[in-house]
């Protein structure tokens, strides 16, 4: 299942409520959720993937993926965060198919090589196969002191049968402040990954976690497992949903699973080129640069004496000319366009917030 619900708002203007940044296609014209579907080729057949995400994005999802089925898209009447739409597809899944082992995706995330995470994914499968019990994640070497990811504290190593390396997570810390993250990371990558977002895991065996750990959750999801058969789906499913306890699966599973006895949180190391897409400055991470370290991705620009500086345009005849810049974000679409210093990116999410209660849907 591919988690694809994000509002990406730290990517306005481009990712907008109608648009947001899985689907907008500016990573060599395509878009990170046909990148990400692209990536599971070889691993998971086509008529075995699922797309959770908003249900007033089924069209434009339909379209950049032709081959999903209504079926498998899981529409969600509103956001109520990662734990209900992870929840969500594996009660639906579980209802088909109790013993289903699942694994859940991004779709904001580039990942190289495709062949080895391919490879990584299948030792997840393995572990969550033969382990039933286990909740297995995928870790990052941290390269910064984040405090916006996850951070997995490995224990022992566990023995898999291919000979992989995967360990126990002796602590789940999910978005620690600066201080602990910054003795996360000097600690180094044998002690302390990032969390990548990815999971592995019986579907029995998360539905039983939501079960102890958010219950109010676990009756909703079941009542609307129950129904998605019957011709009353759609209206339990706007019943339910928007009453569900809105909170991460990170908080909510993760961290009282690596301290629970009945089940047992694993990482896999993904030692690979990893970058979230999240925000303007890891995009600028994907395009081409000049000289000058500008990073491009306007068809039509001339920068004088600029440097540092992203420039991004959606629109093929619009030209974007620079005299003097250092280190900013420029951003045109034909409805607004973005100018920020490049350290102030963290803030786009707080004015996009700002742009919806002064100016409308339009802009936002």
């Amino acid at each position: 299942m591919i988690m694809a619900g994000g509002s990406g708002t730290r990517l306005w203007p481009m990712s907008r409520a109608r648009s947001p940044k899985q689907l907008i296609p500016f990573i060599g014209g395509r878009c990170l959720l046909q990148i990400a579907s692209d990536r599971l080729e070889g691993l998971i057949p086509p008529d075995r993937r699922y797309i959770c995400a908003g249900l007033k994005h089924r069209d434009a999802i339909m379209r950049a993926l032709p081959d999903l089925t209504p079926d498998q898209y899981l529409g969600e009447p509103v956001g109520r965060d990662t734990v209900n739409a992870v929840g969500f597809a594996a009660a639906v899944i579980a209802a088909r198919d109790p013993d289903a082992t699942i694994a859940v995706f991004t779709a904001d995330h580039l990942i190289e090589p495709v062949d080895a995470f391919v490879k990584i994914v299948e030792t997840g499968y393995q572990l969550a196969e033969e382990h039933p019990h286990t909740l297995v994640t995928f870790g990052i070497a941290p390269t910064h002191a984040a405090t916006g990811f996850g951070y997995l504290q490995l224990g022992e190593p566990i023995q898999t049968k291919a000979g992989d390396r995967a360990f126990i997570v002796d602590q789940f810390k999910e978005k620690p402040q600066a201080a602990v993250a910054e003795r996360y990371y000097r600690a180094g990558p044998a002690k302390y990954l990032w969390n990548s977002g990815m999971f592995v895991w019986r579907a029995s065996t998360l539905l039983d976690c939501i079960r102890r750990f958010v219950p109010e959750n676990h009756e909703g999801l079941r009542r609307i497992a129950a129904a998605w058969a019957g011709d009353d789906r759609d209206r339990i499913l706007h019943e339910v949903y928007p009453t569900l306890k809105k909170i991460s699966v990170d908080f909510a599973i993760m961290e009282p699973a690596s301290r629970d006895r009945e089940v047992r949180v694993a990482a896999v190391p993904m030692p690979l080129t990893w970058l979230d897409v999240g925000s303007w400055p890891a995009f600028a991470r994907t395009c081409g640069t000049d000289e000058h370290g500008n990073a491009l991705a306007a068809e039509k620009h001339l920068l004088m004496n600029t440097r540092g500086t992203l420039v991004a345009s959606n629109d093929p005849d619009h030209l974007i000319a620079t005299i003097g810049c250092e280190d900013l974000i420029i951003i045109h679409t034909p409805h607004a366009t973005l100018v920020c210093k490049a350290e102030h990116a963290e803030e786009i999410k707080k004015l996009h917030g700002e742009v919806g209660e002064r100016f409308g849907e339009r802009y936002h």
